[in-house]
């Protein structure tokens, strides 16, 4: 779950409270319409972006703010010309336009952090891998506002994403990738490990496949360099996306990142929040989940919800917090994924295992207590859930290795 960020609330407060009242400020007002078109289109605003305000000016209102759905513009319009509502459109619809062609990027560094605004002193947000093709929505300074597949909106600075037009980014798609699957590493200059190095790597990293050079792979990064990855450390995206992943996969994969600290924000090797950590997992067998634990939740088959655990399966998520109450809502706080034998292992100061079972060394009574209900989503399909291989968010069927010969 994410904090509101304590400068917003700070200069919030100097706004109102520090500046003088030079003349009288034009009223703003919540037109009911906007209030159902933000409902409707943008319930959650990590995820959708409709900043619309309405100020009164005599007889007209001016609306002022800025969307990335185009049919919610649409759909405002549309409802205040119904209510016979006068009024000025001053909506900006993103992508801005100063952007021209170069509406789309791909992640150029290991490891990308995302923040809740333009600055580095910002709140961690998500973070995004090497890679990741995410839209680009605005600039500020040297700041790219942009969204990631999983629908997460953050600003990026301009190092960690290269510019792409969609011909180029199409193009980036149909090229044949590879996947980084250690959980740390490098890229190296030269076919062989003791050469300078092009940068580090990390768990998913994915980078244009160029050529095989024995017991490397040269590679192409998205801003153009190219460097030598070990064959050990990595595998066709082709292959590896189409490799059988079974739930005892999530197991294996969730246990190779014992130990890994927490970080508010992470989902990446370098560092996991609780459903940076779940995701990471499920991303690297196939599936690109929602983000935050509140998100994951609302996705795929309830199993459980009375502390009987004899029904999960490996790879559920099993989800804790403050239950709904008669004068407050629930609020979904933190998630795990079963392992089996009573176990699941979750990041919470680091990655590790805890139990359910009440004698169990590692006993973890405090999440029993505040436990929620349990999901399946492995293996589901959902408007919340990415299937890596059929989704095509890294790849192109035109140049997949099995397709390729094959008209279209």
């Amino acid at each position: 779950m994410r904090a509101l960020y304590l400068p917003t609330i700070l200069s919030i407060f100097f706004l109102f409270s520090c500046n003088e009242k030079a003349e009288e400020p034009e009223q703003q007002e919540e037109l009911p319409e906007i209030a159902t078109v933000r409902n409707t289109f943008a319930p959650d605003g990590r995820i959708a972006l409709f900043d619309v305000e309405a100020e009164k000016r005599e007889n007209a209102y001016v609306l002022r703010g800025e969307t990335n759905m185009p049919q919610a513009a649409e759909s405002l319009r549309s409802k205040l010309d119904s209510a016979k509502v006068e009024y000025v459109d001053s909506i900006q619809v993103l992508p801005a336009k100063e952007l021209g062609e170069q509406r789309f990027g791909i992640v150029g560094i290991s490891v990308a952090n995302l923040r809740d605004e333009p600055k580095h002193s910002a709140q961690l947000v998500t973070q995004a891998t090497l890679g990741t093709p995410v839209k680009v929505l605005k600039k500020e300074d040297s700041w790219y506002f942009i969204q990631v597949p999983d629908g997460y909106l953050a600003w990026v600075d301009a190092g960690g994403v290269d510019l792409k037009t969609q011909v180029e980014l199409d193009e980036w798609k149909a090229s044949e990738k590879l996947i980084f699957t250690e959980q740390y590493g490098k890229s190296f200059s030269e076919a062989r490990e003791n050469s300078t190095p092009v940068s580090d790597l990390v768990l998913g990293n994915i980078l244009e496949l160029k050529t095989e050079n024995g017991n490397f792979y040269e590679v192409v990064y998205p801003d153009g360099r190219t460097a030598f990855i070990p064959t050990k450390s990595s595998a066709k995206y082709a292959d590896w996306i189409k490799t059988e992943k079974p739930a005892e996969k999530l197991v294996s994969t969730a246990q190779n990142l014992m130990g890994l600290p927490y970080l508010w924000g992470g989902t990446s090797a370098k560092g996991v929040d609780c459903s940076g950590y779940t995701k990471t997992v499920y991303f690297m067998n196939g599936y690109i989940i929602p983000r935050d634990a509140s998100q994951q939740v609302r996705e795929g088959i309830l199993i459980d919800s009375t502390k009987n655990f004899s029904n999960l399966e490996k790879g559920d998520l099993l989800f804790f917090g403050r239950p709904a109450t008669d004068s407050t809502s629930e609020r979904v706080v933190h998630v795990g994924m079963w392992i089996g034998n009573n176990e699941f292992i979750h990041s919470s100061g680091d990655v590790h295992i805890s139990s359910m079972d009440s004698l169990a060394e590692n006993f973890d009574e405090y999440n029993l207590n505040r436990y929620l209900r349990t999901k399946r989503i492995f293996g589901k399909e959902d408007k919340g859930l990415i299937n890596m291989e059929t989704a095509e968010i890294f790849n192109s069927p035109a140049k997949d290795s099995t397709q390729a010969a094959q008209p279209k």
